[in-house]
């Protein structure tokens, strides 16, 4: 009997952020996979990273299905939250980064063709039901503001990444199709975003300081920075009417230095938290690592078309402080899982 609670309480409590997890240790299978030039066991390294996650998106997708089946109620509850339902497309997201793992990692194109479209179909619900749901809600106050309202244009700006890698793969009316929903992803995700930038500091400045639990979102900036500084790139080596790239990729640099300075101030308003206020573990903390993995790729990714080692350095810096923000988030998500703490109601 106490068993069989257990599992429902696992169903109804499985929060929409889970997937956060799964962009994670995606993005960093990349990442571990791009840096072997320098130390050649991370190939192997992303190659683990890369089968564990596909394994655990289609277990984390059992509970989240069941509980729309199930635990419907609780389901919309979440959506409709200005502040959780935000964290609704890492589902999409998730299969988005996947695709990307298959067509590098795994050199699989049928399968990075099946997980894009997939998550493109999902990512544009969620692009449009989410912002809808907020601009419908009367109950929006200036403390709900948070930077998990950059997930659902990260979604957007993620589409390009596998999917420019996809441009070649395609011919045609086909071609010209995927080259849309690319082009499509990264605008409407970037203009969202810089709107939603604004409204964040406007937060930040004139408001008391995010809650404890979402501390750790203040990472979540660079994922729109880092995620879209490789989408461009790849955007613009794929794309078969460009002829003249590298005055594109400077100007794509220039987005990309921004990331620079936001990571530089999320160490330091990480460490404000740390020392002035709490930094508690939640799921939240699976924010520290998908944002900075997509810098550091974007980071590798600069480097290459500017042919600059140094650059190319401090994205390898940077890894490794990313491999130790996965290492003590999956850490204590995994003890937290085990004693059930996760699932228990707030």
């Amino acid at each position: 009997m106490e068993k069989s609670i257990c599992k429902c309480d696992v169903i109804r409590n499985f929060i929409p952020s889970w997937f956060a997890s799964i962009m994670g240790t995606g993005a960093l299978a990349l990442g571990a996979f791009a840096y072997s030039s320098y130390l050649p066991f991370l190939k192997s390294v992303g190659r683990v990273l890369f089968y564990f996650n596909v394994f655990a998106f289609f277990l984390l997708l059992i509970p989240w299905t069941l509980r729309w089946l199930l635990f419907k109620e609780n389901a919309l509850k979440d959506l409709h939250n200005p502040i959780v339902g935000n964290f609704y497309p890492t589902v999409a997201a998730a299969m988005l980064v996947i695709s990307a793992d298959f067509i590098v990692i795994g050199k699989n194109i049928l399968w990075g063709e099946i997980f894009w479209f997939a998550g493109v179909v999902v990512t544009l619900f969620f692009a449009f039901l989410i912002p809808y749901l907020t601009f419908t809600n009367q109950n929006i106050e200036l403390n709900h503001i948070n930077p998990g309202w950059f997930i659902p244009p990260v979604a957007l700006i993620v589409i390009p990444i596998p999917g420019a890698m996809l441009i070649p793969h395609f011919s045609g009316i086909s071609q010209q199709i995927v080259i849309f929903i690319n082009y499509f992803g990264f605008g409407a995700g970037f203009f969202l975003f810089l709107a939603l930038f604004a409204v964040s500091l406007y937060r930040l400045i004139l408001h008391h300081p995010l809650p404890d639990v979402l501390a750790p979102t203040v990472w979540i900036n660079l994922g729109p920075i880092g995620a879209g500084t490789s989408a461009m790139i790849g955007l613009i080596t794929f794309s078969p009417f460009l002829h003249t790239k590298m005055p594109l990729f400077f100007l794509i640099s220039l987005y990309w230095t921004f990331g620079i300075w936001w990571v530089v101030m999320s160490i330091m308003m990480t460490l404000h938290y740390i020392r002035k206020l709490t930094f508690p573990y939640t799921m939240s903390w699976w924010a520290l690592t998908f944002p900075l993995a997509a810098f550091v790729g974007a980071t590798h990714n600069v480097a290459k078309v500017l042919n600059n080692r140094f650059i190319d350095y401090i994205g390898f810096a940077l890894f490794f402080l990313l491999v130790y923000f996965w290492i003590i988030t999956f850490v204590k998500t995994l003890k937290r899982t085990i004693n059930g703490s996760l699932f228990m109601t707030k």
